[in-house]
């Protein structure tokens, strides 16, 4: 059998986070080990444990709000995928989280179900986003777009199209697939894909293509 994914979260809310995780944790091939109240307390678990592959962040938090945490996350786990479960929808927020390299953005509405496949998606190199957030943050870039002419990366006509699919949401071998190509070859492409546009993340990379008008 393969081994469950594992996951964190941190989210100061007792009742919320306590029936979320036990919800995941009845979920076949997932299990949330540990939770947090508070950014801080992760920050120490990070120094001294091995990161989960994947992450469910909150932001409005006691101390440190969950989007300023994001860059010392990817600091101390830069292989975490880190999504974001929040009330908020405000576009401010949406869009710093993005660039700040959040794999993923769902709200607190969404089914532990549906929380469950973002998890398994993100977990595979996927883009987890709300469908009514996804729409919102294309209207977002778009509006950015107009003010921001396109620069010239020097990307392949294959690293656009790995490009495109990834703002798409494809994991690696989703892109491979409609590709037509081998998962490693997918692989290869996103990585020249993040050092020509010079970033870190699946989040990054796809904000800074539809900020700057790639896609």
């Amino acid at each position: 059998m393969p081994e469950s994914i594992q996951v964190w979260l941190i989210e100061d809310h007792k009742t919320y986070g306590e029936r979320l995780a036990r919800a995941l944790n009845r979920v076949e091939g997932i299990a949330c080990g540990k939770r947090f109240t508070a950014c801080e307390d992760a920050f120490a678990a990070l120094t001294s444990e091995v990161a989960p592959q994947v992450l469910l962040l909150d932001v409005g938090l006691p101390g440190m709000n969950g989007i300023d945490a994001i860059a010392r996350l990817r600091q101390l786990a830069p292989k975490m995928a880190i999504v974001i479960l929040t009330v908020f929808e405000e576009d401010d927020k949406i869009f710093r989280a993005i660039c700040a390299g959040a794999a993923g953005y769902l709200l607190k509405t969404s089914s532990p179900e549906d929380i469950a496949g973002a998890i398994r998606s993100a977990a595979a190199g996927g883009s987890p986003i709300n469908p009514t957030i996804a729409r919102r943050v294309l209207e977002m870039f778009s509006k950015a777009n107009t003010a921001a002419p396109q620069k010239d990366y020097g990307l392949t006509p294959r690293e656009l199209e790995i490009l495109h699919l990834l703002v798409a949401g494809k994991t690696i071998k989703e892109a491979a697939a409609d590709l037509g190509i081998g998962y490693y070859t997918a692989d290869e492409y996103i990585r020249g894909v993040y050092e020509k546009l010079q970033v870190r993340s699946r989040g990054s990379a796809i904000a800074k293509a539809v900020k700057e008008g790639l896609v």
